[in-house]
């Protein structure tokens, strides 16, 4: 009686602040991505904007997700201080939330299991940690900060490396924990790992999921694009042998992922050479690097499965179907095309792609899929019994009340990081001796003429999430000794790579 009047007032009581927050949600997102399609940074950061009381600390937790799509817009608008700042207090978010329990019984967890993953603060991806840590070494390298730029990329190559034992040990915590509840004579626990190991949940999951077309996938994990530009990073920093090894690392890494681009396998074979002492820094011409973010990344939508769940009735475990509910990605529009590099003597590239969004989070989700799914089978135990001593304690009424309140709080976890590209390109050019490049889109429309500065090497890191918005270029010093310029390009205008 005291489990069922408990979870009927706290259910009820979620019910309605997840009605709240989900519509508040929606209604953030929509003017955020509204505003950043159309390229009013400005705008959109008004959407994704809080208030903390005077003289009180930022709850990192609470608003990681603010707090993530704020600093990617202050990047984009040239704001590099803040934008370090605020990834700073997003990565504090992230810590606090690696080191919780997956099942640690607190009233959020209660609260989640008893509605929804949405009720947790936002659990960020490994992949979108790997990019705070790249966005940051950007805005570092911007504001002409080499040795912060280093730190960051390194930290994004480290996370890389800890991600698959990170994977595997959440996974393993959670069913050790599961086990020993289990064991210690937790009927609840007991019909959750059950239900997890029952051949029909399985089945019934592969179908209503299709997860053989859902997991299209990477053969390692990583997010390309960090590891590209940690590898050209070390390439135009290197001092050493040990420098131009690491560089040869990333690079091959990367390049051995997507064999068909021409751009990804030159630059491996250029470290590898100077790896080897084949390639002398001192005779390559100075050379340019174009990183082209298209598009906008994947968002989440929701899939409803019916599974059987294996159900005490008495000493008696009978099998009974109930609905869960889980995250799928969509992907979403890509610019047309690529980018065209021109140079005063008539030498073009053209950007090609070298890595997407898509296929970094379904190679994460694969791995964190066992622990998605096991959180949605124990928030559907947990309802079903309810359910069950609804009736047995309140007849019909209690059974209808119970099952409507469960159908309202059956929901998928929807939230993500919005300002993430659909996939990434890039291309390398000498520097032309007049130091002029120019870009352009789609059918040769000129977006813009930039002139870098007489320096060994440089990064034009351009993100152009769609056509109606205008194309963020920012050129870097990839020695971090000079501070950049950002400009936003929709037309014929003209950057000059120094303040």
């Amino acid at each position: 009686m005291e489990v069922v009047f408990r979870f009927l007032v706290a259910t009820f009581l979620a019910t309605l602040m997840v009605g709240c927050s989900s519509f508040q949600q929606k209604n953030q997102m929509s003017a955020f991505n509204d505003a950043y399609a159309a390229g009013d940074y400005d705008l959109a950061l008004q959407a994704v904007s809080f208030k903390t009381a005077k003289g009180s600390a930022v709850d990192a937790d609470e608003h990681l997700l603010d707090l993530l799509h704020q600093a990617e817009l202050q990047r984009l608008l040239g704001r590099y201080q803040e934008a370090t700042k605020t990834y700073d207090l997003a990565e504090e978010g992230m810590k606090n939330l690696d080191l919780a329990n997956i099942l640690e019984k607190s009233s959020t967890a209660f609260v989640a299991l008893m509605v929804n993953d949405s009720e947790r603060n936002y659990q960020a991806l490994m992949s979108e940690a790997i990019l705070v840590n790249t966005y940051k070494s950007l805005a570092f390298l911007a504001a002409g900060n080499n040795e912060f730029a280093r730190v960051e990329l390194n930290r994004a190559d480290d996370r890389t490396r800890r991600a698959v034992e990170y994977f595997s040990q959440e996974i393993a915590e959670q069913r050790k924990a599961l086990n020993q509840q289990a064991q210690s004579g937790q009927n609840t626990a007991a019909m959750v790992r059950n239900s997890l190991n029952n051949q029909s949940l399985r089945n019934a999951v592969s179908q209503g999921y299709d997860i053989e077309s859902e997991w299209s996938v990477l053969p390692e994990f990583m997010v390309p694009a960090s590891t590209y530009l940690h590898g050209i990073y070390f390439l135009a920093n290197a001092s050493s042998r040990a420098d131009y090894e690491k560089a040869a690392t990333s690079l091959t890494r990367v390049a051995a992922m997507n064999r068909a681009s021409g751009v990804l396998q030159r630059d491996a074979k250029l470290a590898e050479a100077l790896a080897a002492g084949s390639q002398s820094i001192t005779e390559l011409a100075p050379q340019v690097w174009i990183v082209y973010e298209n598009g906008l990344g994947p968002v989440l939508e929701e899939t409803r499965i019916d599974v059987p769940l294996l159900i005490f009735h008495g000493n008696r475990q009978a099998p009974a179907y109930f609905g869960i509910a889980l995250p799928r990605y969509r992907d979403r529009a890509a610019v047309p095309g690529s980018l065209g590099v021109i140079s005063d003597a008539d030498i073009a590239v053209q950007t090609e792609r070298i890595s997407d969004m898509g296929s970094v989070i379904r190679t994460e989700m694969k791995e964190r899929f066992p622990s998605v799914l096991a959180r949605a089978v124990s928030s559907a135990v947990i309802k079903a019994v309810i359910q069950n001593e609804a009736a047995e304690n309140f007849g019909v009424w209690g059974q209808l009340g119970a099952a409507a309140l469960t159908i309202a709080t059956t929901q998928a976890d929807l939230r993500s990081w919005q300002a993430l590209p659909n996939h990434w390109q890039a291309a390398r050019i000498d520097r032309p001796e007049n130091g002029k490049l120019t870009l352009t889109s789609t059918n040769d429309y000129s977006l813009g003429t930039i002139v870098i500065p007489d320096q060994p090497f440089t990064l034009l890191y351009v993100k152009r999430p769609t056509l109606a918005g205008p194309a963020s270029v920012v050129a870097l010093d990839l020695q971090g000794r000079n501070p950049a310029s950002t400009v936003q390009l929709s037309g014929k205008d003209l950057l000059t790579a120094t303040q």
